[in-house]
């Protein structure tokens, strides 16, 4: 999936025919072709000039606008992703299949946090570490035994307090503490980390949904208003642990990351500066573009988050299909 990052504060882009010109002052930084485009997500104080933003448009190709430490003001997006393709199938949808659909979200959700810690702790064992998995491997199955949406959170948040301070007992570089989560603001290096990671991640799915014509303010485990896409963020639950959970890992532990360099504090929180930010994409993009083994054979994390949000399209065509998130063994 082609995105076009502008993290570099000050940066600007115009139109140069089918290009786009990604300028820091006069300096030209590099061009962009737009039509493999399908994104741009644009960091704090960087700017598109209206003929850019207007080629954008007419190719329908969204733009977001988020803060420097990753939160998303809006996006612009053209007249044809009106949400009318699949809306109203989404909100006809049955009460039972929704809550069979986040009853699955949540359990591998929870398996796929179960797999990563287990793969931390051959290296590293814990005192708590088989506590915790066998806890989350217990919750995972009671989320299938609830009957309202209200005890599957609960079960959620439950396995959420145990993760993250296990978690943070696979941090192996100074500097870097993990015993809650927090996230409004974030307090520490590792949850600035985190919350950069989901919010760039669910930036990608809200673009992919739109590509499917499916509505993505009608979810089922979060339930939607105005304010918040609910179904990126379902999506995005069986994603957190395979793809954000285990980069921040590997980007502290090998030292990549560092606790002093690479982080700001401001407004009562902890951010990714500029440095950071860099560091973080060029490593998600890594990330993303390495095959991986699946149900369907070897591909791309790119190409597993099409196929999942594809595959929830084809549970909306044919309610009696259950949706079967993402997991890893």
């Amino acid at each position: 999936m082609r995105t076009l990052y502008l993290s570099q504060q000050g940066c600007w882009v115009t139109l140069k025919q089918e290009f786009l010109r990604v300028l820091s002052g006069r300096q030209e930084l590099y061009t962009v072709p737009l039509p493999t485009l399908q994104q741009v997500l644009i960091f704090g104080y960087a700017q598109m000039t209206t003929q850019a933003i207007r080629a954008c448009l007419v190719r329908e190709i969204p733009i977001a606008y988020l803060s420097q430490t990753g939160y998303c003001y809006g996006r612009v997006m053209p007249l044809a992703r009106g949400y009318r393709g699949l809306a109203q199938r989404q909100q006809a949808m049955a009460e039972q299949w929704r809550l069979q659909t986040a009853q699955q979200i949540v359990r591998a959700k929870l398996l796929n946090s179960r797999v990563l810690l287990m793969r931390q702790l051959r290296e590293t064992p814990t005192a708590s570490g088989a506590m915790v998995v066998n806890s989350l491997s217990h919750l995972a199955a009671r989320a299938l035994q609830t009957d309202r949406l209200e005890p599957l959170l609960g079960i959620e948040g439950i396995g959420a307090a145990l993760y993250f301070p296990e978690l943070g007992n696979c941090l192996r570089q100074e500097g870097f503490i993990l015993l809650t989560r927090t996230r409004r603001p974030p307090t520490n290096p590792v949850n600035a980390l985190l919350s950069f990671g989901y919010s760039v991640l669910w930036n990608h799915l809200f673009t992919l949904i739109e590509l499917q014509d499916l509505h993505p303010y009608e979810g089922c485990l979060h339930r939607g208003n105005r304010q918040h896409a609910a179904l990126v963020s379902d999506l995005l639950e069986e994603f957190r642990a395979p793809i954000i959970d285990s980069l921040m890992l590997s980007l502290i532990n090998r030292r990549i990351l560092d606790a002093d360099q690479d982080f700001m504090y401001e407004k009562g929180g902890c951010f990714l500066n500029e440095t950071g930010r860099k560091k973080f994409l060029k490593s998600f993009l890594e990330r993303m573009s390495i095959k991986i083994k699946t149900q369907t054979g070897t591909q791309p994390f790119w190409d597993v988050l099409t196929q999942q949000v594809r595959q929830y399209k084809q549970c909306i065509f044919n309610p009696e299909q259950v949706y079967q998130p993402y997991q890893i063994r």
